[in-house]
């Protein structure tokens, strides 16, 4: 799951806070947050939010686990 937000605790707090049982993540509760990109221009956070939305689990995994060496290899094949 991927967002893009101006305050990151407050949008934490209306996850964790959610009783909204049609909610993406209410239902996948508990969560923890695992990664996060800062940028100063809001366009540039929603280019971003797009590219990672679309890409496989293998390679979000390894973005959230800092194996750019494997993202390199993954794009290569095409995963």
């Amino acid at each position: 799951y991927t967002w893009i937000t101006n305050n990151i605790e407050k949008r934490l707090d209306e996850h964790l806070r959610s009783e909204d049982i049609k909610s993406y993540l209410f239902l996948r509760k508990p969560f923890k947050l695992v990664y996060i990109e800062e940028y100063f221009h809001p366009m540039d956070a929603i280019e971003r939010e797009k590219q990672i939305k679309w890409r496989s689990r293998v390679k979000k995994t390894a973005l959230i686990n800092q194996e750019f060496n494997l993202l390199t290899e993954l794009s290569k094949s095409k995963k």
